[in-house]
């Protein structure tokens, strides 16, 4: 895979980014979302595909994007498909920040060193270069607006974006609804994107335990089908949190 293109991980975040506070919306939800999309980006580089509502490594030849083929190694070390809402739901310590770092490595974003409450140091980031954000989020109004329908990668960064929440941030209020109601729609358009975001809509409703969707009532998990993950704590807007580990010398602004 070459690196002229951006990856759907980094288009998510950088839709995230609000230009005026250097933070990222919904960023518990986010965290899961990237997770989502990294499964979205190696099935679109045919290192993945869907297996009913697990995911399967067909091709275990590295892509060529370090934080990619870390998940696809971790994918192809299972041995057997995995369901995608235990996948996205397992730990993604520090993901959101790897992608920072490397977005500003890349110069679309530098970052702003502050304080929380004066004491605590934090990280904020500002867009370099907001004519890549206008772009991305361009090809969203397009989707939306034209009802053409988008090519692979516009549907599953749509299906994402609605999946992590970002919808009232980018289209907010009243006058945003039918927008977010659209957006919500372009999910259909993409098969990998649909499947990885309603898995990472089920993580957040903490359904996990079983397949989303069954011919017959689904008996007891059978060999084979994976242990169902550590229940997340929440917050208390309800969005799972992902574990952290340690003490925190150093916050990163959400």
């Amino acid at each position: 895979m070459g690196r002229s293109r951006r990856t759907i991980p980094e288009e998510l975040l950088l839709l995230a980014l609000d230009p005026a506070t250097g933070t990222t919306a919904q960023p518990q939800s986010l965290d899961l979302g990237l997770a989502g999309a990294q499964l979205v980006e190696l099935a679109l580089a045919g290192r993945i595909a869907p297996d009913g509502d697990r995911i399967a490594v067909v091709m275990p030849r590295p892509t060529g994007d370090p934080t990619l083929d870390s998940a696809l190694e971790l994918l192809r070390r299972r041995g057997s498909p995995v369901r995608a809402v235990h996948w996205i739901g397992g730990p993604r310590l520090g993901l959101r920040q790897t992608y920072l770092s490397h977005l500003e490595r890349c110069g679309m974003v530098h970052a702003v060193a502050g304080q929380m409450c004066g004491v605590l140091p934090t990280t904020r980031y500002q867009a370099t270069d907001t004519a890549i954000s206008r772009e991305i989020r361009s090809r969203l109004d397009s989707a939306i607006r034209t009802g053409v329908p988008p090519d692979p990668r516009t549907a599953a960064l749509a299906a994402l974006a609605h999946a992590v929440g970002l919808g009232k941030h980018l289209y907010p209020g009243n006058e945003g609804r039918s927008s977010r109601s659209r957006l919500r729609d372009l999910i259909r358009h993409d098969p990998m994107g649909g499947l990885v975001a309603h898995a990472v809509m089920d993580v957040q409703n903490g359904v996990a335990a079983q397949p989303r969707r069954s011919a017959a009532p689904a008996g007891p998990t059978g060999p084979g089908g994976g242990r169902q993950p550590a229940r997340a704590t929440a917050d208390p807007g309800g969005v799972p949190l992902q574990p952290r580990r340690g003490s925190m010398a150093r916050a990163v602004a959400h």
